[in-house]
């Protein structure tokens, strides 16, 4: 045995521990919120935040209220760049996913909101009783996205993140598959493979969309998907530690209310000036 295995022996293990990972990480932007400064209602509704968004994912309702779609969110920040009057904020927090699309639509008043409970769906409920203690296989489809989220995935698997080491593994079929993870606006062409592998799972399985193109479209109009997806996992692309832990949540070994962190976070920013 050489000087560096005799080493590596006694040092920290490097992989990620996902049970004390954070949702916020002060180096990301995350997703953008109301400032502390929109607390008192006075935005110039002058629509520059809506009108720069590139994915449509703002909606200024009146100068008092506006409507975010984190499932459209890239968290690129140019809202919060361009608002001239210091309204919005990044809010560093990265986990902007969820079992309920309507989960990630959230309408502030005076820059606040009431976070609602949404309930686990039926489908995912029976998924999480097949997977909870076993994990479980997923097969990806590249449905016309940018290979942002192949790489992300690809990272989840390094000595880091380690996603075999959390059950999470990917198969080349779908028939070995308990779960099918789609990239991707999925355009006309991708349409029926990603139908196709859909089709080929046996009962219980569950549908992923990972990636803001694959919850909204993102810049593209959206396809055609086999149903309604189980998990929502924002983000152009989503970091691997967030995808993971995403799920890690459909699996039921997680828990996560993104309208409660949000909340929590928002209220964690406004102590802090």
């Amino acid at each position: 045995m050489g000087i560096y295995e005799i080493k590596n022996l006694f040092k920290k293990h490097t992989t990620m521990d996902f049970d004390k990972a954070s949702p916020v990480n002060q180096n990301a932007r995350g997703v953008p919120v109301p400032s502390k400064a929109s607390t008192n209602g006075s935005c110039k509704n002058c629509k520059v935040c809506e009108i720069s968004c590139p994915t449509k994912a703002i909606e200024l309702k009146s100068d008092v209220e506006i409507k975010f779609d984190y499932g459209a969110c890239i968290q690129c920040g140019i809202c919060v760049n361009v608002c001239p009057s210091d309204k919005l904020e990044n809010s560093n927090l990265v986990y902007a996913f969820a079992l309920n699309r309507e989960e990630l639509k959230i309408s502030f008043v005076k820059g606040d909101f009431v976070p609602k409970e949404f309930p686990t769906p039926i489908n995912v409920g029976i998924f999480q009783k097949l997977t909870k203690t076993r994990g479980f296989n997923y097969r990806e489809v590249a449905a016309a996205g940018n290979n942002s989220v192949e790489w992300e995935l690809g990272a989840s698997f390094n000595n880091f993140f380690d996603s075999e080491g959390q059950m999470i593994r990917s198969v080349a079929s779908p028939k070995h598959a308990d779960a099918i993870l789609f990239s991707g606006p999925v355009s006309q062409n991708m349409e029926g493979p990603l139908q196709t592998a859909w089709d080929c799972m046996p009962e219980p399985k569950a549908l992923i969309a990972a990636g803001t193109e694959a919850i909204s479209g993102g810049l593209f109009p959206m396809g055609k998907r086999p149903k309604e997806p189980d998990l929502f996992i924002a983000g152009d692309p989503p970091r691997p530690d967030v995808m993971l832990n995403a799920f890690r949540f459909l699996m039921g070994q997680f828990k996560f209310a993104f309208q409660f962190a949000l909340k929590e976070r928002i209220a964690k920013l406004r102590e802090s000036k």
